[in-house]
């Protein structure tokens, strides 16, 4: 069955104050500098992290983003104490990760996992609060999970979408301080991940700390405090949405015309590249003004419209991986 990081170690109890939410004055959620990890061997050494610095305040819903074999997971693995960095230090609340595991600061919810199918969703929950010292009621927990309704159901009847609450209900039994989500909205539809990301919210005020992977882009965009970027082991951006859009420069130009030169517009200072699709036209490019002057004055082009680029072109551009574009998140081998 799947169950928050935290089990593992809980039952050694807490010299913490439960229910309470980590000072945002204190130490940081997520103290990372230089971290390096490598597998194989001597004559085949393949470096997952190569010097990643990271620091996230408590409190902050940070993205953390990267095409396949960019070290997303092998971070995430040194985070919850699966693994040893090689070099570097690492500090979770100011402890070592297994250390914050043990007093119940840290949860995960992975993507996928075995739940058992034959028990209730309460009881799910129940048997996964059995196995803490301290934890916070269950019903209270599968409503802010937004799965209280269906509480009696057994979970091989639940959608994937409220399988996926479920983890995230497991995963606030302890009242972690800070909690990594993987594909936290897989199975859900629009609603269920509205409402999900409230509930992620309302906990964020509070002072909870939220590191999640998605393939949503769009959810990234519209959730998240930060956004990192990763790239064969190393960070490549870091910052606001708008700051990581901002890094991928140019706009889009797009019109309709029916006697629009693609080769003269290729020419055009600026221009990276001109995609056309019958009469629809689609420049990117660093100057789009002399862009649209051309169109204007050379072209019976209408509906002009000049755009900037959103977190997809941000990614590729930042990345490198326009394959990884539509689908960022799932788990690299340890060997890519």
């Amino acid at each position: 069955m799947t169950v928050p990081a935290t089990q593992a170690h809980n039952r050694q109890g807490s010299t913490l104050p439960r229910g309470a939410a980590p000072d945002p004055t204190g130490p940081l959620a997520v103290d990372a500098t230089g971290l390096h990890k490598s597998f194989g061997t001597h004559s085949k050494t393949v470096h997952a992290v190569n010097g990643i610095d990271l620091q996230i305040r408590p409190g902050e819903v940070v993205a953390f983003l990267g095409p396949n074999g960019a070290g997303k997971t092998t971070t995430i693995d040194m985070l919850l104490g699966l693994s040893k960095p090689d070099a570097g230090s690492l500090a979770i609340f100011g402890m070592a990760p297994r250390a914050a595991i043990a007093h119940g600061l840290v949860s995960a919810v992975m993507q996928t996992g075995g739940l058992l199918k034959d028990l209730t969703v309460r009881e799910t929950a129940a048997l996964t609060a059995s196995l803490f010292a301290q934890h916070q009621p269950v019903d209270e927990v599968l409503d802010r999970a937004g799965i209280l309704d269906v509480a009696g159901r057994r979970v091989e009847k639940c959608s994937g979408g409220q399988q996926q609450r479920l983890r995230f209900a497991m995963a606030l039994l302890s009242d972690p301080g800070l909690l990594i989500l993987d594909e936290p909205t897989t199975g859900m539809d629009v609603e269920g991940r509205r409402d999900f990301w409230q509930a992620i919210r309302a906990d964020t005020a509070r002072g909870r700390t939220v590191i999640f992977a998605t393939h949503y882009l769009e959810e990234a965009d519209a959730y998240a405090d930060r956004i990192v970027l990763v790239r064969r082991g190393k960070i490549v951006a870091d910052g606001t949405a708008a700051e990581i859009k901002n890094l991928a420069s140019g706009r889009t130009v797009l019109a309709t015309a029916d006697n629009a030169d693609a080769a003269a517009l290729a020419a055009l200072p600026g221009v990276d590249s001109v995609q056309v699709q019958g009469e629809r036209l689609a420049i990117r490019t660093k100057d789009s003004d002399a862009v649209a002057r051309y169109l204007l004055n050379s072209t019976n082009a209408v509906d002009l419209e000049i755009t900037s680029h959103n977190l997809e072109d941000a990614f590729v551009a930042l990345t490198g991986d326009a394959d990884a574009a539509a689908e960022i998140t799932g788990t690299e081998s340890k060997g890519k």
